[in-house]
């Protein structure tokens, strides 16, 4: 039986901020999932799933939305429907209406936390502000104490835009002092209905730029202390592992996004009704999911991969990218920012590789940067 991985919008689009770049508010709004979707959810999804645990997310919107007594009602089902199986939540919130009930029931049932902010005030608030225009860092934050003093796992999410890609070392130190491990970036990369990406999106120069530079800081001070997705990522590529990321995995696909109704769509990015696989009420997950649609939906992204990229240095670790983003002449948008990086770590990843193979830490490396001052290449 094939795994899928679905991520559920219990409030659909509806968002108590308004961040100047997203995509997902201009979604048809659906009412908050009832019951009855709720229950078939859970109960098919735990089903659908070959494994001993199962991954519920939780995302938006802004999935606080729904209340506790609604991810209450969550794990009411889950303890009837597993089987046996475990169950592990995690939920991804702008923080805004995190209190000291939420942050107990997060801390009581295990769920791990993510936290979108953009990076110190002036840089989070440029884009992500509430709906009457104020700036919403310092509630994001305030969230983070309150998951901090209740020692609830969170990790956090930024999206990197035109502004911010232009302060790399600055947002990346800023974010370790958060208190977090983990950390994930996410570029910008939205269109308009003419077809030409927005403002706010980080150009394939500025993000490049970005992924080196602070990925030369972390190399030199924070390996096997701060997990950066992208970075941990490739390293297990260079180790022989399969990407972490479906956007720079060979295929994709399996990860689906759930609207509140019970309609089950590709990806969080393709919530289109060309690509809508059907609904939960009507079909059970496990039956869309190994639906020839979702299986074709996955392949394409190998299938369809341009002729140039077949024969590039860095496919092995790039794969193209994500098939949203394939609107340069059938490439990547990305593909310069993806190579630059690739190319520019790939002494340091090679190093860390051999270091794993001989089941020593990638670790290692840092304390030969700063003795020599040199980087292996030279």
């Amino acid at each position: 039986m094939r795994g899928c991985h679905v991520m559920a919008k219990p409030t659909s689009s509806q968002c108590n901020i308004q961040c100047q770049y997203c995509f997902y508010l201009d979604k048809p709004q659906q009412p908050l999932m009832d019951d009855a979707t709720l229950d078939t959810f859970i109960r098919q999804h735990i089903a659908a799933q070959p494994g001993d645990v199962v991954e519920f997310a939780w995302q938006g919107g802004e999935p606080t939305l729904a209340g506790i007594a609604f991810y209450q009602r969550v794990m009411a089902r889950q303890l009837r429907y597993c089987g046996g199986k475990r169950i592990q939540n995690t939920i991804q919130t702008n923080g805004i209406l995190l209190n000291d009930a939420w942050c107990q029931f997060f801390k009581k049932n295990g769920w791990l936390v993510g936290i979108s902010i953009d990076g110190p005030a002036d840089l989070h608030d440029y884009y992500r502000r509430s709906r009457s225009g104020k700036p919403t860092h310092h509630h994001v934050i305030a969230a983070i104490e309150k998951l901090k003093a209740h020692r609830v796992d969170f990790n956090l999410l930024a999206v990197i835009s035109q502004h911010n890609s232009q302060q790399p070392e600055r947002l990346y130190r800023y974010l370790k002092t958060l208190g977090s491990a983990f950390i994930q970036f996410i570029p910008l990369v939205e269109r308009s209905e003419k077809g030409a990406v927005t403002p706010e999106c980080v150009s394939p120069a500025q993000f490049g730029t970005f992924l080196k530079r602070v990925f030369d800081i972390w190399v030199r001070e924070d390996v096997g202390h701060i997990f950066v997705q992208l970075f941990d990522s490739t390293l297990g590529v260079w180790s022989g592992h399969p990407s972490q990321m479906c956007s720079l995995s060979e295929t994709c696909g399996h990860a689906f996004a759930l609207e509140s109704n019970g309609d089950l769509y590709q990806c969080d990015h393709y919530v289109y009704p060309d690509d809508k696989l059907g609904n939960l009420h009507d079909t059970p997950l496990q039956a869309l999911n190994d639906s020839h649609a979702a299986i074709r939906f996955g392949e394409n992204k190998r299938d369809l991969l341009p002729a140039d990229c077949r024969v590039c240095t860095v496919k092995p670790l790039c794969h193209g990218d994500c098939p949203k983003h394939r609107f340069s002449e059938g490439k990547s948008y990305l593909c310069s920012s993806y190579h630059a990086f690739f190319t520019h770590s790939a002494p340091y990843m090679k190093i860390m590789s051999q270091l794993l193979a001989q089941r020593r830490a990638p670790a290692e490396l840092m304390p030969i940067l700063g003795r020599s001052k040199l980087t292996p290449a030279d």
